[in-house]
This record gives structure tokens, sequence and C-alpha cells, in this order.
């Protein structure tokens, strides 16, 4: 029987997320799904310690959104990966859980073996759907940021696998809570993946390889843009519950997402560190409003931020969000001997180097060899294939990283100042401390004013570290 804590409106109120990755991975039923569907699965791995006895990874779907579908989609796609099945779902929201399970039976068939007794819906219903899983199995954590840290050690301490999806959480408490669970995750040797999915990208390892031979020379500036058009959160109707609104409508609110600018722009500030084989010793950060904009949500329009790393060199990174304006959706490296494209358009793999620092396309002298699968894809073939071999296979640590790299970069445009990874590394901030305890009934995490308009980061006022 579907477990109900509390009884929500079925109606979801979509965010004004146009943003290429969603499109490109996650609505899989419109572009990826039928071939996803129609992938070969050509045989079955040797019988170990891993999946049962049946020789079958079960997965747990913990967040049932679009991202976590298309999580689905790839893991029962990995060709050659022995049995996989879908066999537990779990949302906060019902009619989330309904849609994800309608659009992948369509598609997968009865290897969406998630009858209504393994379908769970509540704040606990992560609990139920992790507890059908048994050692070797997969728990896809794949809801929003503010309870990644609280689903993550509830897995690990139940000694499943895990995929994780971006961001990893909301603030630093949640990040350092991680990296401390991490540690007896380690010891179980449970096989973790983190959605940083441009890591396993074949073209920019590829790209990688040239960097640390040194063909490019000293990488002194990487230049990273992700500029689209923006979307406002209008007023909570009366009749609309606080906290379910604000979970809904979870990147306009730093507790419940950690707002849009880390939800689209880890990916590109990962693509830094990859680069510079480091992280970030500290970060200068300038942004604001547009004019124009009427949101009630928390985000701000434009983040520029300007990190550097222990040489000295500097990532630049650029996140905007703002109708009818230059877009861009890329990064760009700089060496001493030449430049190079690192990363293009929704997360193409359009990477190439130049014979020196003029970007043109006439000017390209090395370009990567076309990827075999999506980096998408690419992160599945690995966790599963270390999972049916039980190979060490633990991502936490560095995508954690990143998302304290990125909470760096945040927080640096909200304050208005330089602020160093040693601050981000010693606080224990939190936007929501109870967020273990989080019910529809619970006092929502942030209040809006008399006019509906929640508070906005202001210089000297706001605290996220």
């Amino acid at each position: 029987m579907r477990q109900h804590r509390h009884e929500r409106p079925s109606s979801e109120s979509r965010i004004h997320e146009r943003n290429g990755e969603t499109t490109s991975r996650r609505e899989f039923l419109k572009q990826g799904g039928g071939a996803l569907a129609g992938a070969a699965f050509a045989g079955t791995l040797a019988r170990g310690a891993y999946a049962g006895e049946d020789n079958t990874i079960r997965l747990a779907l913990i967040g049932c959104g679009g991202r976590g579908s298309g999580a689905v989609a790839n893991a029962l796609s990995v060709p050659d990966s022995g049995p996989v099945k879908l066999y537990a779902m779990a949302d906060v929201f019902e009619d989330r859980l309904n849609r994800s399970y309608r659009a992948l039976r369509q598609k997968f068939g009865d290897r969406i073996d998630a009858p209504p007794e393994r379908q769970f819906v509540g704040f606990d219903a992560y609990k139920k759907a992790i507890d059908c899983l048994r050692p070797g199995d997969v728990a896809l954590l794949t809801a929003y940021a503010y309870c990644r840290p609280t689903h993550y050690e509830y897995a690990v301490r139940k000694g499943v696998n895990i995929f994780m999806e971006k961001p990893f959480a909301s603030d630093p408490a949640g990040s350092h809570r991680m990296l401390r669970v991490n540690q007896e995750a380690k010891k179980k040797n449970l096989k973790i993946a983190g959605g940083l999915m441009c890591r396993h990208s074949v073209a920019r390892q590829a790209f990688i390889e040239k960097v640390r031979n040194g063909e490019l020379g000293d990488l002194l500036l990487i230049r990273a843009y992700r500029m689209g058009r923006g979307g406002q959160l209008p007023k909570r109707p009366e009749d609309r519950n606080e906290v379910e609104w604000q979970i809904r409508h979870r990147v306009y609110f730093f507790w419940g997402g950690a707002g849009r600018f880390i939800e689209l722009m880890i990916h590109q500030i990962d693509e830094c560190c990859w680069l510079k084989d480091g992280w970030p010793v500290a970060a200068h950060g300038m942004g604001g409003r547009a004019v124009n904009n009427h949101s009630c949500g928390q985000n701000l329009d434009t983040y520029s931020i300007e990190y550097t790393f222990a040489d000295g060199s500097k990532a630049m990174v650029y996140g905007r969000d703002m109708n009818r304006c230059y877009n861009d959706f890329a990064t760009f490296v700089h060496g001493t001997r030449k430049a190079g494209q690192f990363s293009g358009n929704i997360h193409a793999a359009t990477v190439h180097t130049y014979k020196d620092q003029r970007m043109t396309k006439d000017n390209i002298d090395w370009k990567a060899d076309k990827e075999p699968c999506s980096p998408w894809q690419a992160e599945w073939n690995v966790l599963l294939k270390k999972i049916r071999k039980d190979e060490p296979h633990n991502e936490t640590e560095r995508v954690v990283y990143a998302n304290l790299a990125s909470i760096l970069g945040r927080a640096a445009v909200h304050y208005q100042r330089v602020v160093t990874w040693d601050e981000v590394m010693s606080s224990q901030f939190a936007f929501c401390p109870y967020v273990d305890e989080l019910t529809f009934d619970s006092p929502a995490p942030v209040q809006a004013d008399a006019d509906g308009h929640y508070p906005v980061p202001i210089a000297g006022q706001w605290q996220e570290l």
C-alpha cells in the first residue's frame, strides 16, 4: 500500500528552467527515451557477491522528476550490464511519482518492477524505498539539494551503492556532512557516482591528457560561460502550502535547491577545477538583479566570479539569466603555448585546441574524436561495471568539493567581496537546520514579505557562511 504522510494537490507548478541540460538529458521521453529503450542487453556478467543471488541489480528511485527518470533510463541502457530493474520509487509528491512511473513503464515495460506496494510518498518515503534494496543494489538520490545529505547518510548506513545528482548540498553544513559520512562509505566499499557527468566524457579526457602533457603550456586563464534566458517566480497563491511551494520551486530558494546559479554552473566550475587539477584558494564575486526583474525568488540575475588557484592562475565564471541578451554556454582555456575549447553548448563535446590564442575555425589544430555515447550514459556504464566487478569507485569527495567550490563562488557574489576556501571549509552554516525533520506542517525555511517576495542577498547583511 502506498504510504502517505500528507495529502498534497496533484498539480505541479513547473519551474521556469529553460536550460539546455534539462532538455538534453532529462526529458528523455521527447528525445532520448526511444533510443535508450532500444539499447541492447547482450549478456549477463559473472555472478558474485553483488546484486543478490539472481544477479539482478535493483534500483530505488528517490526523487521522481525528469532528472531522476532520465537517470533510470541511463541505468537500464547500460550495454552488457546484466539484469537491472527499477524496484522501488519514492517522492515527496505523488503526482511526480505517478508521471515518472507511467513514462518509464511505457518505455521499459516489465523492467519497471515497482508496483504500488513499492511506491512511497512523503518526507520519509526515501527510507521505505531504500529499505527495499539489498547489498549491491543502487539508490538513485535524485531529489533536491536540501535533502541530499539526509538521503545519502541513510543509504550509506543501509550499505547500498549510490548514484546521486547535483547539486549535492545547499550549504556548507550539508556538504561537510556528506564528507563525514563518506568515511563510512569507504569502509563499506560502496560504489558511489555523482552526477558531474562531464568527467566521463572521453573527448574531455583526451583534452586533459594534452593539458597534463604540457601541450598547451601553463594554464593562465580559464573562461566558463552559462548565459541564457531567465525565469521568474510568481507570488505564492494563498491556497498553496508554503513548504510545498518552496520545494516545488526549489531553484528559486537557496535552502531548497542551492539556487539557480549552483544548479546550473556547478558543471562549469567543476570543469575549471578539473583543468587545474585542484580547488580554488579564493573567489572574488560580483552580481546583481536586472531592473526589470519582478521575481519573488531569491536569485540574482548575474553571477561573475574570479576564482584564484594556488599558482595564481585564474578562472572566470560567468552566469546570467536575462532575456534578449547575448548567450553563451562553453568553457575556454588559455595556456602559455596555445588556447582551446573544453566544452560546448548544452555540455556538447566541442573539444579542440588552436594553433595559438586566436579562436577561429581556421586556426584549429586538433579535434577530439566523436564520443561513443553521451557522458550521462558513460557515468552509468562505469558505475555498473564497477559494481559487477566489485572494483573501487567512490566519487563523493570529488563532487562534494566541486559543490563547495560552487558555494565559494556563490558566497563571493552575495557578499560582494573576496571569500577564501578556508572560510568555506571551516563553515557549518545551514540554511535550514531542521531539514531532517521537515514536513509540510513545519515553518517554512524562508518567509516572504508582505508583497510575497523572499529575501534577496544584500552585501553586508546576508549570511551563508
